[in-house]
C-alpha cells in the first residue's frame, strides 16, 4: 500500500511538472493572457492599445504587429521603470500609466512575450497581458 501511494505521488508531481514545465515556469498567473482574436478586435476598435514587441531588431525586421513599439525583453524592466518624459524621449510614445488596461506584450512564440508581463506585473502595471500565440501566429493568420 505505502508503494501505491507513494507512486500515485510520484505520478502526480511527474506531472503537474510536465505540465508546469510546457506552460513555462515564468508566468505569475495564468490569467494575464490574451489571443490572437482578442487582440485582433483591440486593434480594430480601442485607441488605447499599447503593444509591446520584445524580440530582437532582427526579428522586427522581418514583420511586426501593426502599432507595436520595440522593447527589447532584457530592458522591458528599464523602461518601464523610466518617468514619462524619458520614456517617451526614448520610445517617441506615452508611457501607458500603471492602470492602463490594455498593455500587451509579445514576441516570437509567448516565452519572452510572458517574461516581459510578468516583469510589467511587478512593476505595477496589473493589467499587462501577454498574446501568447506571438508574432508567429500573427503572421500565420495575416498571411504575411
Amino acid at each position: 500500500m505505502a508503494n501505491t501511494a507513494l507512486l500515485n505521488w510520484i505520478r502526480s508531481r511527474s506531472a503537474m511538472l510536465l505540465q508546469r514545465t510546457c506552460r513555462g515556469p515564468w508566468s505569475i498567473e495564468d490569467g494575464n493572457q490574451i489571443s490572437y482574436t482578442d487582440l485582433k478586435a483591440l486593434l480594430e476598435k480601442s485607441q488605447n492599445l499599447f503593444i509591446v514587441d520584445v524580440r530582437t531588431k532582427e526579428e522586427i525586421d522581418k514583420g511586426r504587429i501593426p502599432g507595436s513599439i520595440h522593447v527589447p525583453v532584457d530592458t522591458v524592466e528599464t523602461a518601464f521603470a523610466l518617468d514619462a518624459a524619458e520614456f517617451q524621449a526614448k520610445y517617441g510614445v506615452a508611457k501607458p500609466p500603471l492602470d492602463a488596461p490594455e498593455l500587451v506584450f509579445h514576441c516570437q512564440m509567448g516565452r519572452r512575450g510572458q517574461l516581459a508581463t510578468d516583469k510589467a506585473i511587478a512593476l505595477g502595471f496589473q493589467s499587462a497581458r501577454n498574446y501568447t500565440g506571438g508574432y508567429k501566429e500573427w503572421s500565420e493568420k495575416e498571411g504575411k
